[in-house]
């Protein structure tokens, strides 16, 4: 028929007769009820794929010839284009499409189980009909309803659970959504319906869960609840000013922590006690740091920034440091491996980098390592100058060159001792066999007489 001139009869003649066609299917779709409307429309689906197959084969001259010369649409998108406007978007069959994809999607969230099979395909015949079908049809209601739904999860779960409680419901929400999109629906949705649940469940909540009383970001540092920080970490990561949030909370609550420290006076009564109270609260924080918020850089700032704050409130910090120092290398570290010396002296310059007078914790570390020296009271020379190479790496050659000039004045001392007494036992012991032999000289002369 295309080559004798009658293409155009054949293609109007299709398109009449797939019309006809599809008008007498939708009737048949539009009879289903309940669970059969979904599968009536797959098999009447696929029924029509395999039917375009068909003609496509049939009629693959007019579709390489006519239909470009004519700029015609091809038959298969033809088909796909007849199906959306007789099948698809007739009102009855649009509306109970659109209301039984939401109402199977939002049995799936209440726990039952559902086709996924059925809605996988459902899915893909939208999306076959162009991502515009899919997107106003399914995608757009979905993400309204999504929204209201969680909007009102999210209220229900902040007033019946506590913070971790509540972290765990989002995540498990959250991660059901991802895994939905993955199972039947567009990869696409996958960040529409996340930054839903983000907003209602998490951003809308935020500063409700961090001061959330008896449960919330301070009794999780402060029980060490390193999973439900872990949690609050990687949901507040996703919304904007989430990480801000927990870092301000988390700053304000060290600083108060660390300015209660170094100001009661009972603490400044054991300067040891002191400084390793200091270290245990670096200690409890980089390990939250490190389990539970993967190492982020703002919160390591924001840790050295408030230790750096409060830490120099107490004009004798340098001074107890020092002291601290002095404690452990006249007697605490005996015994310790040369691993653990390391890790304490690593503790200490930590601290030494929070000081402002630094001059002022070198008067007293110069002043207790002369003691040490003088007293031969240190338990290890090696950790004595791995400290000041600490600190000289830190600071430079001269703020060490003193330290180190102490070492080379005991090493002259000992050398001049040594020879010294090296030089009196020869002399000592010449005059001893001197006095030992004039005995016998007087007995040999006596012999002679």
């Amino acid at each position: 028929m295309v080559l004798h001139k009658f293409g155009e009869k054949l293609y109007y003649g299709l398109v009449s007769t797939m019309t006809s066609h599809l008008k007498e299917i939708a009737l048949s779709i539009e009879a289903s009820q309940g669970a059969l409307f979904l599968e009536e429309l797959d098999r009447k689906w696929t029924e029509h794929n395999k039917a375009l197959q068909m003609i496509g084969d049939i009629l693959m001259y007019m579709d390489r010839t006519f239909v470009p010369s004519t700029h015609r649409t091809p038959v298969h998108e033809l088909g796909l284009n007849l199906w959306r406007d007789n099948i698809v978007h007739t009102v009855k069959i649009q509306l109970s499409l659109k209301d039984t994809l939401l109402e199977l999607v939002q049995k799936e969230r209440g726990g039952e189980v559902i086709n996924r099979g059925l809605m996988r395909n459902i899915m893909k015949m939208l999306m076959d009909l162009g991502s515009s079908v899919y997107q106003e049809d399914f995608e757009k209601p979905f993400l309204a309803v999504s929204a209201d739904f969680y909007r009102g999860e999210s209220q229900l779960f902040i007033e019946s659970c506590d913070c971790g409680n509540y972290l765990k419901k989002a995540e498990k929400r959250l991660n059901e959504e991802i895994e939905r999109v993955a199972s039947y629906l567009d990869a696409r949705s996958e960040v529409k319906i996340t930054n839903v649940v983000e907003k209602e469940m998490i951003e809308s909540q935020m500063t409700r869960l961090v001061q959330m009383e008896n449960s919330g970001l301070v009794n999780m540092v402060v029980d060490d609840k390193y999973e439900d920080l872990g949690t609050m970490y990687n949901l507040f990561r996703r919304v904007p000013n989430g990480l801000t949030s927990i870092r301000d909370v988390m700053t304000v609550h060290l600083r108060e922590t660390g300015r209660h420290l170094v100001s009661d006076g009972e603490r400044l009564k054991d300067p040891v006690d002191f400084v390793q109270r200091l270290l245990d609260i670096k200690d409890k924080h980089d390990k939250i740091i490190n389990l539970a918020f993967n190492n982020d850089k703002m919160f390591q700032n924001a840790l050295n920034s408030s230790f750096e704050y409060f830490i120099n409130l107490n004009t004798r910090s340098p001074e107890f440091i020092s002291l601290f120092v002095d404690d452990k290398l006249r007697k605490g570290l005996k015994g310790v491996s040369e691993e653990d010396v390391e890790i304490v002296l690593d503790k200490v310059m930590m601290l030494f980098r929070y000081l402002q007078e630094k001059d002022v914790f070198e008067k007293y570390y110069k002043q207790h390592l002369a003691k040490r020296l003088l007293s031969a009271k240190s338990v290890s020379e090696d950790a004595e100058r791995s400290l000041i190479l600490k600190l000289k790496t830190e600071c430079g050659y001269q703020f060490t060159s003193k330290l180190e000039g102490m070492f080379t004045d005991m090493k002259t001392s000992d050398d001049t001792m040594q020879g010294f007494y090296a030089a009196m036992g020869h002399e000592l012991g010449t005059v001893v066999a001197q006095k030992e032999s004039e005995p016998e000289k007087q007995e040999t002369r006596q012999r002679v007489e």
